[in-house]
């Protein structure tokens, strides 16, 4: 390492975030980059501890040590590159992983983890002011066509890899910009979506056709790509949100968490939605169930909209201010964890559970009731905790049980795992010669670093399979 003393001559310095009475008033990213001069240091933090574990804790297997060692040596450039060797977009992951790699950083034992995330985002926004990013379309192409399924970052991955290898790629997206849940499902103060969209310029240079508004399944024939690809990836993620079918789910002023966001992202974009259809928060008494990422999602933009209050509730118990000791290093840590949104204001629940919604004689959210329950896996309600609280506004956030199933998957007719995810080989093959699958239409939902690993990796699948 460049200065094996690093770790113990610097603190660990991480990005900054906008002043909260500054940043609820707008959709612009919430974090502030970290001077370059600043930056170099967190990279002399990475010890020269043997093992590096934090290649466990990343799906992509990222060459941290390495990029970390360049860094602190001032050598960007090649940083980037190092970087990009295992990671088709940094600018997403730097900006939107939890870090499972910094849960296993060696010096997180007993210290502070190495800074990655903002290392890693130093070095891509560095390597984009520079202009070093550039189109790498290949040398020469083989004539063989790949229909790629979903845009986001799974299909972006793989799209990207298979155009470099020298295929015809064509990714398919159902909605009418690129991305996935990357465009409409994060929230622009989380990312800004310019990123996506030099991508997609990048992409389209090496190569790669963008088809929006085409829903495979539905307004595109299963058959056609059938017919005219030499293979398919499925890659359109687990978009099957998890209900909850208490008494009066059918009140008005109920919605899942990605019948919101996505309509906030597209206004923010500059499309013009009915007054009849905009769900807003201004001046509501909001309540997310779920207090995952996505309702945290939520939380931040119900903040923007100016809502009057806002709950969010968890069954599970409040985790620990610290590491529980359950889940002992490198894994990753059951901790309580702080968003931005968090910041801003709201009030959090935990182990409640939601009984029955509560409405008037219109059919409106009034409210609903409540019960504390006991910790997992039994949950069960505890006697006298019953409450009540008023709600104009109910997100459901409790995360996704699958993909979805009528159009494509019914169509194509692939097999499906217990957990009702496309079932696929160690080649990430289906049922159907030819037909792959990818990110979270295969595992389930989980994390961008997991959907571009799965990406990249049944890239090289199916590549393998077109040379045969």
């Amino acid at each position: 390492m460049g200065k094996v003393t690093g770790f113990m001559e610097f603190q660990r310095e991480t990005i900054g975030r906008r002043p909260v009475a500054e940043r609820v008033n707008d959709w612009f990213e919430v974090y502030q980059p970290l001077a370059e001069e600043r930056v170099t240091p967190q990279g002399a933090r990475c010890m020269d501890c043997g093992i590096p574990f934090c290649h466990t804790g990343c799906p992509l297997n990222n060459l941290i040590p390495d990029w970390n060692d360049l860094v602190y040596r001032g050598r960007w450039q090649t940083a980037i590159r190092d970087l990009h060797a295992t990671n088709n977009f940094p600018e997403f992951t730097s900006r939107i992983c939890p870090a499972p790699c910094e849960a296993a950083c060696v010096l997180g034992i007993n210290e502070p983890p190495v800074a990655i995330k903002t290392i890693e985002r130093s070095i891509i926004d560095h390597a984009w002011s520079e202009g070093w990013i550039r189109p790498e379309p290949p040398a020469e192409r083989s004539g063989k066509k790949v229909a790629v399924v979903g845009s986001g970052p799974a299909g972006l991955a793989a799209a990207q890899q298979l155009a470099r290898m020298g295929h015809l790629v064509t990714v398919f997206e159902k909605a009418d910009r690129v991305g996935g849940l990357l465009r409409y499902g994060i929230p622009d103060f989380k990312m800004e979506k310019h990123h996506i969209d030099r991508r997609m310029e990048q992409m389209e240079a090496e190569g790669v056709t963008f088809r929006t508004n085409a829903h495979v399944g539905v307004n595109v024939p299963v058959t056609e790509l059938r017919k005219e690809f030499h293979a398919i990836l499925l890659a359109g993620g687990a978009e099957q949100p998890r209900d909850l079918p208490a008494p009066g789910r059918h009140l008005k002023g109920i919605y899942f968490a990605m019948e919101y966001l996505p309509q906030n992202n597209k206004r923010n974009a500059g499309d013009t939605i009915p007054e009849e259809l905009w769900i807003s928060a201004a001046g509501k008494k909001v309540i997310i169930i779920g207090g995952g990422d996505t309702g945290a999602d939520c939380l931040g933009t119900s903040h923007r909209h100016k809502a009057a209050s806002i709950r969010q509730f968890e069954i599970m118990p409040q985790p620990p201010a610290e590491r529980a000791g359950s889940t002992p290093w490198p894994l990753w840590p059951l901790m309580l964890r702080t968003e931005t949104s968090h910041e801003e204001g709201g009030e959090r629940h935990w182990g409640i559970l939601t009984t029955e919604f509560i409405g008037d004689a219109q059919g409106n959210l009034k409210g609903l009731k409540t019960v504390k329950v006991s910790a997992p896996p039994k949950f069960e309600p505890i006697a006298g905790t019953e409450e009540t609280f008023e709600a104009d506004l109910v997100f459901l956030a409790m995360g996704f049980t699958g993909p979805v199933k009528n159009g494509m998957i019914e169509q194509l007719g692939v097999d499906l795992d217990q957990r009702g995810n496309v079932k696929s080989d160690e080649n990430y093959m289906s049922s159907l010669p030819g037909v792959f699958a990818a990110g979270d239409m295969r595992r389930g939902q989980s994390l961008v670093v997991w959907a571009i690993a799965e990406g990249r990796k049944a890239a090289t699948a199916i590549h393998n399979y077109l040379k045969q």
